[in-house]
């Protein structure tokens, strides 16, 4: 017999089901390891997608978004949807969940309208079990007029038993009619809609006329675009649509969508009744005891301050203690890429050197993270699969909601600092998870507002200086006002910018508590981590190219390249008088040999440094000896006295060339595009008291908040023989200067709003897929940070206070209107969340 059409093609599946269901898992049990993970076009969903090989042809399986319905309410739904409609996939896994099978069915009524081909994937039967329910699979079956297969998603139970069905419902596609749900007063008006809609070729062609005709009852805006994409004049139908729905509201006092809501679960009522069997209505699950303790009102936060902590604790501590042992391997990675590089001059590097190298420091300042996102992403995956990431949210949202925030803005903002010491780039990364788009954009846009590490230090010099007396007060106003601007700033935005953005009400179940499995958490972790690694590495080149331009040219003028040079030619006569007679110099007959000698000894004492052991530094000092035999006496230790003089000559040109190239490194800093940008934008910030210098270290840290620092100490400069701190440096020159604590009031309070860095920036491009919302993450950070900068110096001036007194002034009055915000109430309420065991009793009761 040959083989049916449907045998010899590649197979198109997908995995539709709510948020909790074990849908991922499942995904990971059919698939295996050959699976790809990207973006849908044009947002920044999940799109996993997998093959397998079932009865001689591929399989390929793709894994939707979570959604809870097919309505237009949410980006996930509508990606659902979307996928659906325009895929048009062989077969449909709808994935339940045994042990919350009620609420599940929702979506499952729904594909069925829709009229493709359907197969129950009914898992997490252990846990059904567990909590004493029984399920009739064939009467379910029989019930929905489709396939029902049990499983145990994170065992493998029933997985060849899936395969075979999904196979089964491909080659009798078309040939059996899905179950239709009976809407009683409302069926009469919408059979005659559908009867219109099947009428029409374009319609048929395009999707399923019963879904379309249900959807347009509810008056579904996605889906009253599809049809006017379908016909060419669709008021008529339209019209048809909004009398039946104003009618039967008249008639009922009740919207067509209510009520379509409640026949569809009145019918997962009586599905359940006649498919499931309690064996023990009255007993309180394990689910149900564990949150009594853990969603205890006084008990709540206890446990989630623990729970952030220790993801904090493993992913950002312990993480950062990784990067220890990562970075070797990185910085091994950036010598192998400078030796395949054209060789360093004496001062001037080949522009293909510095570039690449630029690059290529650029990229490993990101990789260097990949240690903490391997642990978050793991954490996270523990969090989302064990139940407990839904209960932080539920714990959270009364309060974030205020300001436009969710209930999941929580991780994010401790992962991005919320005192001290975290990173706004893994905290970026974090609000993958958050299901409203407005909550999520206002998160994104706030996070950098956190205190990172790579702030502290600014902020020490700075208090050392001017605070000396009330550091630890000053700190806590710092480590704190910046989550009330985080708040208030995203109530702002929540109220403006991202007005228009979508929304969803807020639907919120809290699963059954689950134990995570140990395959799952590392190939998700895995799977997000090297995401990461993919989009930024793409986007990181374009931007750190535009940042090295900047910093790079015009240059030095020609007079003060000729003062360099001649600097440095009188450094190499003098080198080379230190050496006269020994015999060593005949290794260095030229130039050129002379500049290879001096890059070999920079690379040496480097390599020494990452040396971890006696063995390993012996082992270097075996191939320098190898590969460089004429200047090896030049390196390494010895006892002859020719060898010593010319090690020491060495050391001090090697010190002077250090010298010089750091000197013009910072010159062309000044003389840079950005050098002048910093002295052009003192006409805007002398209302913040802020000179070119600050301006300079402020937009060098643009690229790393460390920068901010290590710019002030090198404009902050010290004369030749002197050895002072830079505290005192800075300090004497800007007090000098008639620069009070307000001056360093207002850098704090700027540094604090300031912009997020290069890193960050990159991260809320990935994440928003727009550079549009990147560009906005720059500049209203800077508009905002520089006003409350220039109002705090020049109200603080006037009135002759204190840097201290400014600062508590500052303080309680953005915690004064923080409170008033908080307690204006929303115009618009919450769904509150329902405990997944909540439907089950109601179910067995």
């Amino acid at each position: 017999m040959p083989d049916s059409p449907a045998s010899s093609r590649r197979l198109l599946v997908a995995l539709a089901g709510q948020p909790n269901c074990g849908k991922s898992t499942l995904f990971n049990a059919l698939t295996g390891v050959h699976q790809h993970i990207a973006n849908y076009p044009g947002v920044t969903v999940d799109k996993k997608s997998g093959a397998y090989r079932d009865d001689g042809r591929t399989v390929e399986l793709v894994d939707l978004p979570g959604t809870y319905s097919l309505t237009s309410f949410s980006l996930e739904e509508r990606v659902a949807r979307e996928f659906l409609l325009t895929e048009r996939p062989d077969v449909v896994v709808n994935v339940l969940d045994a042990s919350n099978l009620r609420r599940g069915l929702h979506l499952t009524f729904q594909l069925l309208e829709m009229g493709v081909p359907v197969v129950i994937a009914l898992n997490m039967m252990d846990v059904a079990r567990r909590h004493g329910m029984t399920i009739d699979m064939a009467t379910l079956s029989r019930r929905l007029c489709v396939p029902v297969v049990g499983l145990v998603g994170h065992k493998g139970t029933g997985r060849e038993d899936l395969r075979r069905a999904i196979r089964e419902a491909a080659d009798r596609a078309g040939q059996t009619a899905p179950a239709t749900l009976n809407y009683g007063d409302l069926e009469e008006g919408m059979a005659a809609l559908q009867a219109r809609l099947s009428e029409l070729p374009s319609v048929q062609a395009a999707v399923s006329p019963r879904w379309l005709a249900v959807k347009l009852l509810e008056e579904d805006a996605e889906a009253e675009r599809l049809l006017h994409d379908c016909l060419t004049n669709a008021h008529g139908l339209l019209d048809q649509a909004r009398r039946t729905a104003e009618d039967f509201a008249h008639r009922k006092g009740l919207s067509a969508s209510d009520h379509v809501a409640g026949c569809r679960d009145h019918l997962a009522g009586d599905i359940m009744a006649t498919c499931v069997r309690h064996q023990d209505p009255g007993r309180v699950s394990l689910t149900e005891r564990v949150d009594r303790f853990l969603l205890n009102r006084w008990l709540a936060p206890l446990f989630l301050t623990l729970t952030v902590w220790v993801i904090y604790e493993l992913s950002i501590v312990q993480g950062y203690e990784l990067t220890k042992v990562t970075w070797p391997l990185l910085a091994g990675l950036r010598d192998l890429a400078g030796s395949a590089l054209p060789s360093a001059g004496f001062l001037h590097d080949p522009v293909a050197r510095s570039m690449g190298l630029w690059m290529v420091d650029s990229a490993n300042a990101l990789l260097n993270y990949v240690p903490i996102f391997l642990i978050l992403f793991a954490l996270i995956a523990i969090l989302e699969d064990s139940g407990y990431m839904a209960r932080i949210a539920f714990i959270l949202d009364r309060i974030l909601h205020r300001f436009g925030l969710h209930g999941q803005s929580t991780l994010p903002f401790i992962l991005g600092g919320v005192f001290a010491g975290g990173c706004a780039v893994p905290g970026v990364m974090a609000t993958k998870g958050i299901p409203d788009q407005r909550a999520r954009m206002a998160t994104i846009l706030t996070v950098p507002f956190m205190n990172c590490l790579a702030k502290v230090p600014l902020y020490t010099l700075l208090i050392n200086i001017y605070f000396v007396e009330t550091k630890g007060l000053v700190l806590f106003y710092l480590s704190t006002i910046t989550v009330i601007f985080a708040l208030l700033v995203a109530k702002l935005l929540s109220v403006s910018v991202l007005r228009n953005m979508e929304t969803a009400p807020f639907v919120m179940e809290l699963p059954h508590y689950h134990l995570p499995t140990v395959t799952g958490v590392l190939r998700r972790s895995f799977d997000r981590t090297w995401l990461y690694i993919k989009k930024v590495g793409t986007v990181v080149v374009a931007v750190a190219t535009v940042v090295y331009v900047l910093l790079q040219f015009p240059g030095l003028s020609p007079e003060r390249d000729a003062h360099y040079l001649t600097r440095a030619e009188t450094a190499i006569v003098d080198f080379r008088a230190s050496l006269e007679g020994n015999p060593l110099v005949a290794a260095i007959p030229d130039q050129a040999s002379l500049v290879t000698l001096v890059n070999v000894y920079t690379d040496y004492r480097a390599d020494r440094l990452l040396a971890s052991s006696r063995e390993a530094a012996q082992a270097l000092d075996a191939r320098i000896t190898e590969s460089h035999p004429a200047f090896a006496p030049f390196l390494l230790r010895s006892r002859d006295p020719h060898a010593r003089a010319a090690q020491k000559a060495l050391r001090d040109l090697a010190v002077t060339r250090k010298s010089l190239r750091r000197e013009m490194k910072d010159e062309r800093i000044v003389n840079s595009v950005l050098g002048q940008l910093g002295r052009s934008l003192e006409t805007v910030t002398q209302y913040a008291n802020f000179d070119w210098k600050i301006n300079v270290a402020l937009l060098s840290s643009f690229a790393a908040r460390e920068s901010s620092v290590a710019t002030l100490g090198v404009l902050f400069d010290q004369a030749e023989g002197e050895n002072r701190t830079l505290e005192d440096r800075m300090g004497a020159e800007q007090k000098a200067a008639g620069y009070t604590a307000m001056t360093a009031l207002a850098v704090m309070l700027f540094f604090a709003l300031y912009p997020p860095c290069l890193a960050t920036t990159i991260m809320v491009r990935v994440q928003t897929g727009s550079y549009r919302w990147m560009v906005f993450s720059i500049v209203f950070p800077t508009v905002l940070a520089l006003t409350v900068a220039s109002l705090t110096y020049t109200v603080g001036t006037a009135l002759n206070l204190t840097g201290l007194q400014m600062m508590t002034a500052v303080y309680l009055s953005a915690l004064g209107l923080l409170l008033m915000v908080g307690l204006f109430r929303q115009p618009f309420g919450r769904t509150l969340a329902r405990p997944a065991y909540a439907d089950a009793r109601q179910d067995g009761a």
